[in-house]
C-alpha cells in the first residue's frame, strides 16, 4: 500500500528558496562619521596583520600593510617597526603622512615601509590599501624574474593584471626605489618584485590582503607544477573570463570574508 502525504505540492521555486533578488550578499559597510570609518579601517588592518601572522608571512621585522586615513588620503596607517604580526592591535598602529612624519603613535616606522608605501599610494590614488611581505613562496617565485602563468582558476585572477619589477637594489631605503616599484605596479592589482617578494593593492584592506594570500599560494602552485613537469596553460579567452569573475574588487573583498570571520573569532583582542 502506498502512503499518500496530505500536504500540498511544493513548487520548485519554493524548494530552491528565495529568488536572487531577495538574497542578501554581505557588502562593505558605510559610515556616518570619519571617526567610525577610521576605527573600522584600523581594525581591518589589525586583522590583516593577524592573518599575515597566521599564514606565516613574517620574516623578522620585514613586511607591512597600509591603509589610507579617511580624513586625509595622504596619511596612512601602518604597523610599528619590529612588532609581531601576531600581536598587533588596532591601538598599536601608527599614522604617517607622505613626508614620513608620525602623526599618531610612539614607535618608529619601518623606513622601507615608508619608502615603498608612500610612493605606491602616490602612484595609485585609487588604492586604499597596500600589502608587502617576504613570504616564502612569493620570494622564491620572485627569483625567477617571470610573471604568474594562468595555470589554475585561482591564478587567473592575476592574468594580465600584475606587473614585474625586474630589478633589485637592496633594502628599499630611498624614495626613488619606491617610485620605481610604484611605476612597475602600474594600474595592476599586484606586482612581483624580483629577488624580493610580492606587493598587492586594493580598494579595501580585506581585498588587498586576499590578493596577497591567493597570489602567494598561486606562486606555490606554479613552483610545484614547474618542478613536476610543464604546466598546461589556460587559454587567454578563458583566463580573462575567469579573471572578470574572480579578480574584481568586489570578489576580492568577498573572498576574504571567511578568513576575517575566523580571525575575529580567534583573536578578539585585535580590536583593543
Amino acid at each position: 500500500m502506498t502512503e499518500t502525504l496530505n500536504t500540498p505540492r511544493t513548487s520548485l521555486d519554493s524548494l530552491l528558496g528565495p529568488s536572487p533578488g531577495e538574497l542578501e550578499t554581505p557588502k562593505p559597510p558605510e559610515f556616518d562619521s570619519i571617526a567610525e570609518e577610521r576605527q573600522y579601517r584600523k581594525e581591518q588592518l589589525a586583522a590583516g596583520f593577524r592573518l599575515f601572522g597566521r599564514f606565516g608571512f613574517s620574516e623578522g621585522v620585514a613586511g607591512h600593510i597600509t591603509v589610507r586615513d579617511p580624513e586625509n588620503p595622504e596619511w596612512f596607517w601602518v604597523n610599528p617597526f619590529g612588532m609581531s604580526f601576531n600581536q598587533i592591535k588596532a591601538s598599536d598602529l601608527l599614522l604617517v603622512d607622505h613626508h614620513g612624519t608620525i602623526l599618531h603613535g610612539n614607535r618608529p616606522v619601518n623606513q622601507a615601509a615608508f619608502c615603498i608605501h608612500s610612493q605606491v599610494h602616490k602612484a595609485r590614488p585609487d588604492a586604499l590599501a597596500a600589502a608587502h611581505s617576504h613570504s616564502l613562496y612569493g620570494k622564491a617565485f620572485a627569483t625567477l624574474g617571470i610573471k604568474l602563468d594562468p595555470i589554475t582558476q585561482d591564478s587567473c585572477a592575476f592574468f594580465e593584471d600584475h606587473g614585474l619589477y625586474n630589478e633589485f637594489h637592496g633594502v628599499v631605503n630611498d624614495l626613488e626605489e619606491g617610485r620605481r616599484i610604484g611605476k612597475a605596479l602600474g594600474q595592476y592589482k599586484a606586482v612581483i618584485l624580483q629577488n624580493h617578494g610580492l606587493l598587492t593593492v586594493g580598494e579595501s584592506v580585506a581585498e588587498t590582503v586576499w590578493w596577497f594570500i591567493t597570489m602567494e599560494r598561486s606562486c606555490q602552485a606554479q613552483l610545484l607544477a614547474m618542478a613536476a613537469g610543464t604546466p598546461k596553460l589556460i587559454d587567454r579567452e578563458t583566463a580573462l573570463q575567469v579573471r572578470d569573475q574572480t579578480g574584481t574588487h568586489e570578489s576580492g573583498w568577498f573572498s576574504a570574508r571567511p578568513l576575517w570571520d575566523q580571525i575575529v573569532l580567534s583573536d578578539p583582542d585585535l580590536f583593543d
